[in-house]
């Protein structure tokens, strides 16, 4: 799977990770339905470093269509509200 972090790049992630990003994807939902901003700084930032973690970084002159796409690390409770889909950022 091909991820972006908005203003970062792209990286390669495998679709194991899947599962683990799910869980911090849902803490974040949780917590930016409930308007805990300092814990959804903090679940961004964590969920970001994972990504970051586990992926394999992308030449910057790759095209690949990215399957997912994140919000960079200073995205506001709205900004990323509006990427949002019924799932939390991470579809399944």
């Amino acid at each position: 799977m091909i991820v972006r972090i908005m203003g970062e790049g792209q990286m390669r992630l495998a679709d194991g990770h899947l599962a683990e990003l799910s869980k911090l994807d849902d803490e974040l939902l949780a917590e930016m339905e409930n308007g805990d901003g300092p814990g959804f700084r903090r679940t961004l930032q964590a969920l970001l470093t994972r990504v970051r973690d586990l992926g394999e970084p992308l030449p910057d002159d790759s095209l690949e269509p990215s399957e997912l796409i994140l919000p960079s690390p200073d995205a506001t409770l709205e900004e990323v509200t509006e990427l949002l889909s019924d799932d939390g950022l991470i579809p399944g």
